[in-house]
């Protein structure tokens, strides 16, 4: 027996019962995109029936076409149809905003306590977990994005474009975006989408916001509006860039706001592209802490993409900006930097993008080239798995002697055991995440 669909159309949440959504929203939305989706999905569409099913997919669609955290312009989206502007701010916002905190006060517990033996072993069980978490989100892409050759034949070419002739992230994006929209001109079925992360059309009743309703006044395209968004968004940028008088914030505020502009596909997508400028180009952290930065930021709440607060952080603390007795400051100064000017694209994104969104349903221009992007980046996700993995299962290795040092056979074994526990057993990544720290805690303690 399931319970009868309520006929009557909900009422209109005031501000403030938005805003406290959103606030709680923040502190549960663990899983990564599909699972924060999910909760949204289940909370606005099947129970409170803010917004209708076909609605809800739509906007979803758009935000996956865009570059950055789908899960969190989604937000702004829902946001801003129910309250205008502000609305879409404060649902953003709230969105990452509990993240920023934790991350940053576990990024400082790293930093500051990593060399403490419960610290090490903690994470010596965490990185090979984050290796299967990676090439486990590759599998799952896949399943979900590869659904006929010619997408296999996008997944094949962008992960040899990146593993063998190195090519930038950007340019394999574009690419896919191009030959997406060309494929889904000469042949539409090979392009079509799957329906957006398993979400099927099912009836939950009448929605306020639904395929039936008039659409709302503040939905609909206005010139002079786009016009004073985008002046508010060039003033807030470049603002923030003035102010930023220390050379090594300077560049992290330049260096993320390019970041925001590539990041299709989702956060494991970008992370190549974090690593190359943090990394290799900046050298604000080692690929090892880059590694732990992926670990923290799989437990915690909010987008994936918040590595880069982790990244901000330990940026601002190793290259002491504020001096030796500021580390903390410094550090949380350098994730604040990060986070804003990698989320600040995605507000004039929707609300510059969604009145044109509101008046187009199912075109396929608008879906195809997300489509071979996906596929792409299933590609792209493979080659850091197996970057992650040479990594943690070769520590000692360099790119002359790819492997050097010797096997670590402890990490190797976690990381195929927390595969197993991802794909077959259909385990939470929390949960293998915590497990496997126990493990090598335990492991720690007995070697």
């Amino acid at each position: 027996m399931t319970d009868p669909v309520s006929q009557e159309r909900p009422q209109h949440p005031t501000f403030r019962e938005a805003l406290w959504y959103w606030l709680k929203l923040g502190f549960i939305s663990f899983g990564g995109p599909a699972g924060q989706i999910a909760i949204m999905h289940q909370e606005l569409v099947e129970k409170r029936r803010w917004i209708g099913e076909r609605r809800f997919l739509h906007a979803l669609n758009y935000c996956m076409v865009l570059p950055g955290p789908e899960a969190q312009q989604l937000a702004i989206y829902i946001g801003w149809l129910l309250h205008r502007t502000w609305g879409g701010i404060v649902a953003g916002t709230l969105f990452v905003l509990p993240s920023l905190f934790i991350l940053a006060g576990l990024t400082y517990v790293y930093l500051a306590f990593g060399d403490l033996t419960l610290v090490k072993g903690l994470f010596n069980g965490i990185k090979p977990a984050v290796v299967a978490i990676v090439v486990f989100a590759a599998w799952r892409i896949g399943t979900r994005a590869l659904k006929n050759k010619l997408l296999w034949l996008f997944a094949g070419i962008s992960f040899l474009a990146i593993f063998a002739f190195k090519v930038p992230f950007p340019y394999i994006v574009l690419g896919a975006g191009i030959l997406g929209f060309i494929g889904g001109k000469i042949a539409p079925d090979y392009f079509k989408p799957g329906g957006g992360h398993g979400a099927s059309l099912k009836t939950y009743g009448p929605a306020l916001i639904d395929d039936d309703t008039p659409a709302p006044e503040h939905t609909k395209f206005n010139t002079v509006h786009l016009i004073k968004l985008v002046i508010v968004f060039l003033a807030l940028w470049g603002a923030a860039v003035l102010l930023l008088a220390h050379p090594v914030l300077k560049d992290m505020g330049i260096f993320f706001s390019k970041a925001a502009l590539v990041t299709f596909g989702g956060a494991y997508a970008v992370l190549p592209y974090v690593y190359q400028g943090g990394v290799e180009h900046y050298h604000w952290l080692s690929a090892p802490q880059m590694i732990d930065g992926l670990a923290l930021g799989e437990t915690t709440p909010g987008p994936l993409i918040m590595v880069v607060s982790f990244v901000g952080f330990v940026g601002g603390w190793t290259r002491q900006i504020l001096g030796p007795d500021l580390l903390l400051l410094a550090g949380f100064i350098g994730a604040c930097v990060a986070t804003y000017f990698t989320f600040l694209p995605s507000f004039l994104f929707i609300l510059a993008g969604a009145p044109l969104v509101e008046a187009t349903h199912g075109d396929l221009k608008f879906t195809a080239p997300l489509t071979g992007i996906t596929a792409a980046v299933v590609g792209v996700v493979l080659n850091l798995g197996l970057f992650f993995g040479w990594h943690v299962i070769w520590p000692h290795a360099t790119t002359a002697a790819p492997f050097a040092g010797g096997v670590e056979w402890f990490s190797a074994l976690v990381s195929i055991a927390a595969f197993v526990a991802l794909w077959k057993y259909k385990q939470d990544v929390m949960r293998v995440i915590a497990a496997c720290a126990v493990i090598g805690l335990v492991y720690s303690y007995l070697g």
